[in-house]
């Protein structure tokens, strides 16, 4: 007979420490729907047990105030380890925040922060402790703003071609007009075998995102199209995904918050590709129930944004396809976090020498970009 072990002894929740920034973009950005000029950053440290986990979010400050608040009241004292409980904890504490959106994102960062500090506690890399499926994480170049001219869209390519990266999206929509003529002029830099993919962020109507992802296909082998409707739109993305090129695959998912969403995007037949954000979805925990429901609904799952937050949960989910190297954010977490990696060969490889996700924030470096 086996004997039985004992569980580990509770290391208690000591300090929870966050902050709220507001980094400038290199350049003006846009999307289909939406412009900005800088990108906002919410950290969360968890100390416990001489140890200390980070975890983050691309939120506004509302975030750093309910984790600060609500959520540091909800788990102080609390068990670490038991982070299934701490992250039920903290939606039920916010329940009347609600689900979805700010109140997500911050439970996201702390939940991402105690996965950190587990795998810190026990000394090992968090690819480790939720078991590798794959030595590396394979990632596609993102960026192309719609406020980019032609050459700054083709320059940011071949720059991640030459990092190994063979496949690249851009934004579309803010000005259909000009969708296919942009869309050459990318293909023209990455030449005729690299993947191309297009991003609507909800800028189409059904029928104008089926009559442009047709020409795009036609035109500029584009094979990929993303959020081209609301993410509410189940059935206009189940509409569109019926009548896409066969060569053109629906992707989904990004603003996703919990796992009942994505229950239902899958169910409704609304998309090709599940897509998860980290930051936004419930952290590692709910990530893991996401990449769960891929697997056993036969659909491939493709990360977005936050590629080093990313890189270690990635690694150890079957049904990932690859991660976004979305611009905005590699440029922060080069900028900010130690431990950051960049592309090489294509895809994104995990430092096994440091403990947790590997990363640790330059506290003083942001101090300029703190609101």
């Amino acid at each position: 007979m086996f004997a039985p072990t004992a569980l580990s002894a509770r290391v208690p929740i000591e300090r929870m420490e966050t902050g709220a920034f507001r980094v400038p973009t290199d350049f003006p950005e846009s999307d289909g729907t939406l412009e900005w000029n800088a990108t906002e950053l919410v950290v969360v440290e968890i100390s416990a047990g001489g140890e200390t986990g980070l975890g983050y979010t691309y939120a506004s400050a509302g975030a750093a105030r309910l984790i600060s608040g609500e959520l540091a009241e909800e788990l102080r004292g609390r068990d670490a380890m038991q982070i299934e409980a701490l992250t039920a904890a903290m939606f039920a504490r916010l329940r009347n925040q609600g689900r979805q959106g700010l109140a997500a994102m911050a439970v996201s960062a702390v939940d991402a922060g105690l996965w950190d500090l587990k795998a810190r506690h026990h000394g090992r890399p968090l690819v480790e402790l939720l078991s590798a499926a794959r030595e590396a994480l394979p990632v596609y170049g993102s960026g192309g703003f719609t406020s980019y001219s032609d050459g700054q869209l083709q320059d940011q390519f071949r720059r991640w071609a030459a990092q190994g990266i063979g496949s690249f999206k851009m934004k579309v929509g803010r000005e259909p007009a000009r969708d296919a003529a942009r869309v050459q002029a990318a293909r023209a830099a990455i030449g005729t075998a690299a993947g191309l993919f297009v991003d609507a962020n909800s800028a189409y109507t059904p029928r104008q995102a089926l009559a442009c992802a047709r020409r795009f296909a036609d035109e500029a082998g584009v094979c990929w199209l993303e959020e081209p409707l609301p993410p509410e739109d189940l059935a206009g993305m189940r509409f569109l995904r019926r009548r896409l090129p066969a060569a053109v695959e629906l992707a989904e998912g990004e603003y996703g918050y919990d796992p009942a969403y994505f229950r239902r995007l899958i169910e409704a037949d609304a998309a090709d590709v599940v897509m998860a954000d980290i930051t936004r979805c419930g952290g590692v925990t709910g990530l893991l129930k996401i990449a769960a429901l891929c697997e056993a609904w036969a659909r491939p799952l493709s990360t977005h944004g936050a590629p080093a937050l990313h890189l270690h949960a990635g690694c150890a989910l079957a049904p990932l396809r690859h991660a976004e190297y979305f611009h905005d954010h590699a440029r922060i977490e080069r900028l900010l976090f130690d431990g950051a990696v960049e592309p090489r060969d294509g895809a994104l490889h995990p430092d096994l020498s440091r403990p947790g996700h590997g990363l640790e924030f330059k506290w003083a470096d942001a101090e300029k970009y703190a609101v």
